[in-house]
């Protein structure tokens, strides 16, 4: 990426009628709001990626904000993206598939970054973040939506803050725009610390947002990003847990309904060397592929990984269903190119387990109070779907419908989606075993839970465990 400046005005808001439509039209919403930034400062990509290029996003154009004093918001930087919408409608990178749907992935993305006593121009770092967020977008066709949480374990600036991690939400200043290739809406960061992001994962991201609203440091009103903030919302106001995020959890359990995951399970009920019906599972070898239908169950059940379910309901395995959110060109979020159909499908068959065994990273682990108490206490599911190959692991509780575990059959396994019903009592006993998820302590690893009475036994293991195939 480099740093330019536009060559003029004109050609950089569209102008010249050989100005591309789509960008065009993200230059009239940000001149809306900045009409004295003719010439914003931008970052564009060296090589283009429609011409072979890393950088997905043509550019990112960088505004001095002075702020709102009347609803007490601070100046700071406005970054906006071009790119992950269709900018030019001839299918160099998006599909053209017509004006009513979304253009391209249907949002861009904003960043608002507090501006530092001093600072004349804005720092670039925002930019290769922007990037690297619609690379992930590119790379897996995953779509973003407000509420949604990305967990990325590194100081957004590569600095010491305790700013490691992202929520979206919708730009409080830029309006959804229409253009002859379909909306486009305004999705911006919000940089998070790792307790900001774990509430945000047990209850939902769109009342950490809300909370951090009414924290100015925190954000305020624009949802500002402080990279040397370093206190979280709970270290300010020690009664936001208590009083907002464990009553919702509590009273809305959690919206997290999955997330990508390192993790497997094996059947205990028959040794790994029977092959009969070996079709059904992918534990122990390199995972097989899943059918077409299969794909679109499992990916039907995480929906982009996160989603509020309205009603706690599982499409039935034969589900023809499409995702309407995007052109059907799009993959969803858990199609991979590795999900072609390779078997008949109706020769895999659903099959019932005595026992199983499931094992799950670290990070994946924590995760398990949260499936518990925030999804199966409250009638829904949580899947966790592995980032190595097809396999997923999904806990339903009694109130699910159309999951093939019952209460007389808790473990059923479909290719190598493995479900699991847990009654709601059996729900109470393990959180009573597992309460010690909640620290973070590598050195206690593994860490083995077993229920032999139900024939469950749950290990958490270190990351080398599933980066290393011979595991």
């Amino acid at each position: 990426m480099d740093e330019v400046r536009p060559s003029s005005g004109a050609q950089a808001h569209g102008l010249s009628p050989l100005f591309p439509p789509g960008l065009q039209a993200i230059y009239a919403e940000c001149r809306r709001l900045y009409p004295e930034q003719a010439n914003p400062l931008q970052v564009t990509a060296i090589v283009k990626y429609w011409l072979g290029g890393p950088d997905p996003l043509d550019y990112i154009s960088m505004y001095r904000n002075v702020g709102c004093p009347s609803q007490d918001v601070q100046e700071h930087w406005h970054y906006v993206s071009f790119g992950l919408s269709d900018l030019y409608g001839d299918n160099r990178v998006h599909e053209f598939t017509g004006s009513d749907g979304p253009s391209g992935f249907g949002f861009e993305l904003t960043f608002r970054l507090k501006r530092e006593a001093g600072e004349t121009a804005p720092p670039t770092w925002p930019a290769e973040l922007m990037q690297g967020l619609a690379r992930y977008v590119f790379q897996s066709e995953n779509t973003f939506c407000s509420g949604d949480h990305v967990s990325w374990h590194s100081p957004l600036d590569n600095s010491e803050s305790r700013i490691q991690h992202m929520l979206l939400t919708e730009d409080p200043q830029m309006q959804p725009i229409q253009t002859p290739f379909g909306t486009v809406a305004f999705l911006q960061i919000v940089g998070v610390c790792t307790e900001e992001l774990q509430a945000a994962q047990q209850w939902n991201g769109q009342g950490i947002l809300e909370l951090m609203r009414g924290v100015r440091v925190a954000g305020g009103p624009w949802l500002i990003t402080d990279m040397r903030r370093g206190e979280t919302i709970f270290d300010i106001d020690p009664h936001l847990q208590q009083e907002r995020v464990d009553q919702g959890i509590e009273t809305e359990g959690s919206n997290l309904s999955g997330v990508s995951a390192k993790c497997v399970w094996d059947d205990l009920s028959r040794p790994p060397e029977d092959e009969e019906d070996s079709r059904s599972i992918c534990i122990g070898s390199q995972p097989r592929r899943l059918s077409e239908k299969d794909t679109e169950q499992i990916r039907e059940t995480l929906k982009k990984g996160l989603e509020f379910n309205t009603k706690a309901t599982l499409p039935p395995i034969s589900s023809q269903r499409q995702i309407q959110e995007r052109p059907q060109s799009r993959k969803d979020s858990l199609e991979s190119e590795s999900s072609a159909a390779i078997i008949p499908h109706e020769l895999v068959r659903t099959r019932q387990l005595e026992s199983v065994h499931l094992k799950f990273n670290q990070e994946s682990g924590t995760l398990l109070p949260l499936c518990l108490r925030g999804r199966l206490l409250h009638g829904r599911h949580f899947t966790y779907k592995s980032i190595h190959g097809d396999t997923a692991i999904t806990f339903v509780s009694s109130g699910v419908e159309g999951a093939f575990a019952t209460e007389e059959h808790p473990y059923a396994a479909h290719g190598p989606w493995l479900q699991i019903l847990l009654t709601e009592e059996f729900v109470e006993q393990m959180l009573g075993d597992i309460q010690e998820l909640g620290t973070r302590d590598e050195t206690k690893l593994p860490k083995e839970y077993s229920w032999p009475e139900k024939k469950l036994k749950i290990s958490v293991l270190p990351d080398s465990v599933f980066d290393n195939p011979l595991q």
